[in-house]
C-alpha cells in the first residue's frame, strides 16, 4: 500500500481518519500484467507443455500488457479527492446518527422520570377531586348545596381523570420512543 507522500497529487490528508482510501489510491498504479495464449489444432490436449511445444500442431505466446493513461489531466486527483470528500462525509454521517441516538435515550429516561412524578401528581389531584364530588353529592342529598355546585365538582374530577389519562397515554408513548431508541422492535412470527 502506498503512503498519501507517494502520491502524484500533493492533496492535503484527510482531517478524519488521515488515511487515504486504498482504492482510490490504486488508481495511481500502473497496471501490469502477463498474457499467455495456448491454441491447439489436435483432437487430444496432452497433459505436459513439453509434449505441447514439440508438436507441430500447437503454439504457445506470451505477451506483456500495460495499462497507462494517456491523458490523465488531473481526473485521478480529482476522484482521489472525491473518495476522500465521501469518506469524511460519511464518517460525519454516521458521528450525527450516534449523536442522535444518545439524544434520544437521554431524552426517554429524562421523559421516563417526569412522566412519573407528573402522574403522581395528577394521581393526588384525581384523588382530591373525587373527595370533593362525593362531598358535594353527599350535601346536595342534604339539601345544602345546589345543583350547580355538584355538576361543578364533577366536571373537575372528569377533567382531573382525563389530564392524568393523557399523561399515561405520554408515558406509554415515552417508553415505546425509549424501547425504539435502545434498539428494540417488533418481532415478526
Amino acid at each position: 500500500m502506498n503512503t498519501p507522500s507517494a502520491s502524484p497529487c500533493s492533496l492535503p490528508r484527510s482531517t478524519v481518519t488521515g488515511v487515504r482510501s486504498s482504492w482510490a489510491m490504486a488508481a495511481f498504479q500502473n497496471a501490469y500484467s502477463l498474457v499467455m495464449r495456448f491454441s491447439w489444432s489436435g483432437s487430444a490436449l496432452k497433459s505436459s507443455a513439453s509434449a505441447a511445444v514439440r508438436s507441430g500442431h500447437r503454439a504457445w505466446s506470451f505477451a506483456p500488457l500495460a495499462s497507462l493513461p494517456l491523458f490523465p489531466s488531473g481526473r485521478l486527483c480529482v476522484e482521489l479527492r472525491l473518495a476522500e470528500l465521501r469518506k469524511s462525509s460519511a464518517v460525519v454521517e454516521y458521528e450525527r446518527a450516534i449523536q442522535t441516538a444518545f439524544r434520544e435515550v437521554a431524552d426517554g429516561l429524562a421523559g421516563r422520570e417526569t412522566f412519573g412524578r407528573q402522574i403522581a401528581a395528577q394521581g393526588r389531584t384525581v384523588a382530591s377531586a373525587e373527595r370533593r364530588a362525593d362531598l358535594s353529592a353527599q350535601r346536595y342529598r342534604a339539601g345544602v348545596d345546589g345543583r350547580l355546585e355538584l355538576l361543578d365538582a364533577q366536571g373537575q374530577l372528569y377533567a382531573a381523570k382525563q389530564a392524568l389519562l393523557d399523561l399515561r397515554r405520554g408515558e406509554f408513548g415515552n417508553a415505546v420512543a425509549l424501547y425504539k431508541a435502545l434498539g428494540g422492535g417488533l418481532i415478526d412470527h
